[in-house]
């Protein structure tokens, strides 16, 4: 045993100093460093999360409502021995006599935080403390953001709805600050006594209360049954388990698209261990068969082999490792405004998932060919025949495939992200290979096959056709590279540009809210008077779907995520006369001015519940019931920038209940002081600049997008390796078949004829195949997954696709140009 291992450790470093092994290392440790990395930034921003709970609940426990929770509950805790204190989020403007800027408003009572701390500094560029208080009142404190886009220092005013605010510090950090909407913003925290002074929540206003509870863990957990047993909707329990959804939520779409670019990654990885490991076959079946004669048994080549490769999965497998977790450090660096707290060092778990795939990866595609070198005859030494592979080998591939369909599920977590990855890759490989056969077949049939009259361009075609199954391989590896590189390229870009285009450049760019019935005409004459276009003031209700066709409405009835938490929220729910502009009616007939009860629904709320026209749905006003059957479902251009509603009434039917309104319009440049204006003359109000708060999502998508790409590069090295390794698959065939022409009388003009066919041929097919294959698979991205109208642009694939097969005649050319200066007895003497 330890005489096997030792050769096979001396096999290993024989093969690596001659390069054997390389392209196949290569791979592997492609395939396991973009996994480990991924596993290791899930890992630690896991336990993050999970060490840093309370802080991120503010409490040891957080009850969450969109309005203000009834006071039983605060009782309730308070007399069981818990500490409370309560807070509300919104978004309302603040402002100087010069400026204002769109802000997200804290407002928090004596206690908070009770878990977790927030801290504070005198002013800008300062250092901070914990605050170990609230504001007090009149007092307001600011985000450095905040500081900036005012223009303010300590001790100067701001305005926040009817109240002028004394600015008495910065923020430095809150614990329990979320990663979503509100959190993009600035930062302003007041004292809970100055909210019903300033005048900013109103009817319809859009808050939420929140009510923090702590103390000792049994009887935390006790009140939480008690409240969970009394929830009501739009309210809602978060414990340890579940804080921070909202991160958890944006993290786990991030870590869809990094496990996606990693399942890319080993599929693709997979694609050139299985090249390499046959070319490697092939080059050491003679040394198989001389260890043969000299006295090795069958079982003891195999060994050897074996431990070779188990030696030399286990080192790749180590340096993947060691690799992605030295990648998973950047990654973090761009989740550090997203979580707004250090992560942990990670567990040793991903490192042995890595091991895992590392030798998956061997088992699969480099054991069927160690099984043929194993049962290798000691005739060849003297004969060159060798059979095809044994039925153990066929069973060996049937199990690496089965090996790499399990790795696809393992690494996706999600079935059905697995199945897709899964079924469009052994489509991907049933089409390129079909398409391959056809062209190659097609190029077979040239008159004056093998011949090499006219030159050598014949020749170099019929050579492909006589190689048709490794011909076949090389075409489908090539294109499935190609594939990939055009897909995080240029379809990429494609697809982003194609988005941004979508909005008219005079969409509108501001939303106001919070306008109250008295203020409509007042904001009306306002844009009269500056000069601008009166827009559309429209009234919103807020109402929640309790019944379909008379069966309430229970969200937990739902599997959908997605449909549960509409079915949890209250809907925006408005009445007009007229089909609002962006809107078409897809089915029924639009209501108009008819008084008569009914609902129109938009078309992709109504197939997320199942609703058609016919169907009754019922809403709780404010403590009302409102029933009207659906006439019309209507398609809207959400990307219009509009004030669009899911549901919309006929008019009479919802003008009595209590409404706020809201309107959208455009802002040119130049008006841009026309937001402090209106402020000023309407401190309830709320403008929304849409542009800021898409400026800032977009700061932080571009980080999210960052680390996917940076995970994504995994996957194009993995192509580029493949790219490479299908190029060298019949390097061997090619310097044989070369060396006999010449020896045969055929001229380096011809040979080189030849070569350059051969490989024009393997590239544009390639090529093409994967510009074709590129612009399908970003169609269907578009219009199934990104939900929008989208026609590939022939240009860029097709010069992406001549490059590529340029690309793949340079690069065959570079590997193969040295064989026309060597000697054909060197070159058939190296060969055997």
């Amino acid at each position: 045993m330890m005489r096997n291992l030792r050769l096979a450790w001396r096999m290993m470093l024989r093969d690596l100093r001659s390069g054997e092994l390389h392209l196949l290392g290569l791979a592997i440790v492609i395939a396991v460093a973009s996994l480990t990395s991924v596993g290791f930034l899930a890992d630690r921003v896991g336990r993050a999360l999970d060490r840093e709970a309370n802080q991120l609940l503010g409490g040891d426990l957080l009850l969450r409502a969109d309005r203000p929770w009834p006071a039983h509950f605060g009782e309730e805790a308070r007399a069981r021995g818990l500490q409370t204190a309560t807070t509300v989020l919104f978004t309302s403007m603040a402002g100087t006599a010069e400026t204002v800027a769109l802000t997200g408003v804290k407002v928090v009572e004596a206690g908070y935080p009770l878990r977790g701390t927030i801290r504070i500094a005198p002013g800008p560029n300062q250092a901070d403390a914990a605050a170990g208080r609230v504001p007090e009142r009149g007092e307001v404190w600011l985000d450095e953001r905040l500081f900036a886009e005012l223009g303010v220092e300590t001790g100067q005013s701001v305005g926040l709805g009817e109240l002028q605010f004394r600015v008495g510090a910065m923020i430095g950090f809150e614990s329990d600050r979320g990663a979503n909407f509100f959190s993009l913003l600035p930062r302003a925290v007041f004292n809970l006594e100055d909210l019903a002074a300033t005048g900013l929540i109103t009817e319809g206003s859009r808050a939420t209360w929140r009510l923090h509870v702590a103390g000792a863990a049994e009887t935390v957990a006790a009140y939480e049954r008690w409240a969970r047993a009394r929830l009501e909707r739009g309210q809602a329990v978060e414990g340890v388990d579940d804080a921070r959804p909202e991160v958890r939520a944006a993290l786990d779409q991030a870590q869809r698209f990094l496990r996606l670019a990693a399942l890319l990654a080993v599929i693709l990885a997979a694609v050139a261990v299985g090249l390499s490991a046959r070319r490697f076959m092939a080059r050491h079946l003679d040394g198989c068969a001389v260890m043969r004669v000299l006295g090795a048994r069958q079982a003891q080549v195999l060994g050897i082999v074996i431990g070779e490769f188990v030696l030399f999965g286990v080192a790749a497998a180590a340096a993947g490792s060691a690799l992605g977790w030295a990648v998973q450090w950047g990654l973090a660096g761009g989740l550090r405004e997203l979580l707004a707290t250090e992560l942990p060092a990670p567990s040793w778990l991903p490192l042995a998932h890595g091991l895992v795939v590392g030798m998956a990866l061997l088992a699969g595609f480099v054991l069927p060919q160690l099984l043929r070198l194993g049962r290798v005859s000691t005739l060849r030494v003297l004969r060159r025949e060798f059979a095809f592979a044994e039925p153990v080998s066929g069973t060996a591939w049937a199990l690496g495939l089965g090996a790499l369909l399990g790795l696809v599920f393992w690494i996706a977590v999600d079935v059905r992200l697995g199945a897709m990855v899964a079924a469009g890759f052994v489509a991907a490989l049933g089409v390129f290979a079909l398409a391959a056969w056809g062209v190659l077949w097609l190029a077979g049939r040239l008159k004056g096959e093998g011949s090499l009259r006219g030159g050598g361009w014949r020749y170099g075609v019929a050579a492909l056709g006589r190689r048709m199954s490794a011909s076949v391989i090389q075409v489908v590896a090539l294109g499935l590279g190609m594939t990939a590189l055009l897909l995080l390229t240029l379809v990429r870009a494609d697809l982003l540009d194609n988005w941004r285009r979508m909005a008219p450049a005079d969409a509108p760019n501001r939303f106001v809210i919070n306008i109250q019935p008295a203020q409509r005409a007042g904001v009306g004459e306002l844009f009269a008077a500056e000069g601008l276009p009166v827009p559309e003031i429209q009234p919103m209700i807020r109402g929640r779907m309790v019944a379909i066709n008379g069966r309430p409405v229970d969200p937990d009835a739902f599997d959908n995520p997605r449909t549960r938490r509409l079915a949890e929220r209250e809907f925006n729910l408005s009445y007009a006369a007229e089909l609002p502009a962006g809107n078409a009616v897809e089915a029924g007939r639009w209501h108009g001015a008819e008084r008569v009860p009914q609902f129109s629904v938009e078309k992709g709320l109504a197939q997320t519940f199942g609703l058609e026209v016919g169907d009754r749905v019922a809403f709780d006003i404010g403590g009302t019931r409102i029933e009207a059957p659906l006439t019309s479902v209507r398609r809207l251009d959400w990307d219009s920038m509009r004030v669009n509603f899911f549901f919309i009434a006929a008019p009479g039917l919802l003008e009595e209940q209590p409404a706020s309104l809201i309107t959208s319009f455009h802002l040119p440049p130049s008006a841009h002081g026309f937001t402090t204006r209106l402020i000023e003359r309407f401190p309830n109000l709320t403008v929304i600049d849409v542009a800021a708060v898409l400026a800032q999502v977009q700061s932080i998508t571009d980080k999210l997008i960052v680390v996917v790409q940076f995970v994504f590069g995994f996957a194009v090295l993995a192509g580029l390796v493949v790219l490479y390794s299908a190029l060298q698959a019949t390097h061997d065939e090619r310097e044989y078949e070369l060396a006999m022409l010449r020896t045969l009388g055929a001229r380096n003009r011809q040979v080189r004829q030849a070569l350059l066919a051969e490989f024009l041929v393997l590239g544009g097919v390639a090529g093409g195949l994967a510009g074709l294959g590129a612009s399908a698979i970003g169609w269907v991205l578009a219009e199934q997954v990104f939900k929008m109208p989208y026609l590939p642009a022939p240009g860029p694939v097709l010069v992406a696709a001549l490059c590529g097969a340029a690309g793949v005649v340079g690069g065959g050319w570079l590997g193969t140009r040295t064989l026309l200066s060597r000697p054909p007895l060197a070159s058939l003497r190296a060969l055997g």
